[in-house]
């Protein structure tokens, strides 16, 4: 007998043909349904939430960057708090025909002195979009200012000769961070910049710094060319960096220093230029003129640097008498 005609084997296939055959659908149904013996196509998930959750569900990333960003502080409330306990704020924000509390806010601000900008409110909307800024936004410091006499005091406990670095209106917080990455490299043991019209320590500036704003400590001053006046009567050899100066290569950079780099546009103001003991030049062999100002600034801080590793190293190899 072969295994075909065995009644044992024709009653297991006929199990298994009944196993796999599909399910029969009957009558045509509506569109998208297959005829019989197809598949049923799977059901759509229906949408539970209301129009409040899918719209935050959308919102969600550009919330979650707003909180990362903790040194935004938004509103009247919050902004007079972190006046009232001493926190560091860069700039203020406040709308022009703000009325009511926002005088108050301001009064207070001006007795501490902080900068105070005043912007449309279109300018607000952009910087807190979606949040009620009631008119105040403020720009909190990443981290603690210094003063310039504790610059002179970290120079004196590493038993080094003051080495400073001024920057005279600078206002892209990717250069100031990049300034201050080199200026902890080459040594310098701080950095001054104005309290207005230029930038402060963002968290941009954090960033770009690549962690050196934690090492190197940054002093503002109201007064840019007073800051330098008292640096030249404390011994400090004041070094403006422009572009029709002698080559730094020709200049004596060595013994307390301080160097006085410009802004993005315009460089050194005549002002502080006039109390600069030397300019110094960037020689530009190609047909750019000029560097970017933390470019150039790198170029002199390492070479200051280079020039007072050189001056000790004579010192430990002059021969005693």
């Amino acid at each position: 007998m072969s295994k075909r005609d065995n009644p044992r084997f024709k009653e297991r296939t006929t199990e298994k043909s009944k196993k796999n055959k599909p399910a029969s659908i009957s009558g045509a149904g509506p569109k998208g349904t297959k005829e019989a013996g197809g598949r049923k196509p799977a059901a759509k998930k229906q949408w539970t939430g209301s129009r409040e959750s899918a719209r935050g569900s959308k919102d969600f990333g550009r919330d979650r960057d707003r909180e990362e960003n903790p040194n935004l502080i938004i509103g009247r409330n919050p902004v007079m708090e972190a006046i009232k306990s001493g926190r560091t704020i860069d700039k203020i924000l406040m709308q022009r025909d703000g009325e009511g509390s926002i005088k108050k806010i301001a009064s207070m601000a001006r007795e501490r002195g902080l900068q105070i900008q005043y912007v449309e409110k279109i300018a607000l909307d952009r910087l807190c979009p979606g949040r009620p800024h009631q008119g105040l936004a403020a720009m909190a410091a990443v981290h603690d200012y210094a003063s310039v006499n504790e610059i002179m005091e970290r120079a004196a406990v590493r038993q080094e000769d003051p080495f400073v670095i001024l920057l005279d209106g600078l206002e892209d917080p990717h250069n100031l961070g990049a300034i201050l990455r080199s200026a902890e490299g080459a040594g310098a043991h701080g950095v001054v910049i104005p309290s207005r019209r230029a930038v402060g320590l963002t968290e941009t500036v954090g960033k770009a710094s690549a962690g050196a704003i934690e090492y190197v400590p940054v002093a503002k001053a109201g007064n840019m060319v007073r800051a330098i006046e008292d640096l030249k009567e404390l011994g400090l050899w004041v070094t403006g960096l422009d572009m029709d100066g002698i080559p730094y290569s020709r200049a004596e950079l060595t013994g307390p220093v301080a160097l006085v780099v410009g802004g993005e546009g315009g460089g050194l103001s005549r002002l502080i230029r006039e109390k600069c003991d030397q300019i110094v030049s960037i020689p530009m062999k190609g047909k750019i003129h000029s560097l970017n100002a933390s470019n150039a600034a790198a170029v002199l801080l390492f070479e200051i640097q280079r020039q007072r590793q050189t001056e000790d190293e004579k010192e430990i190899h002059e021969p005693t008498l």
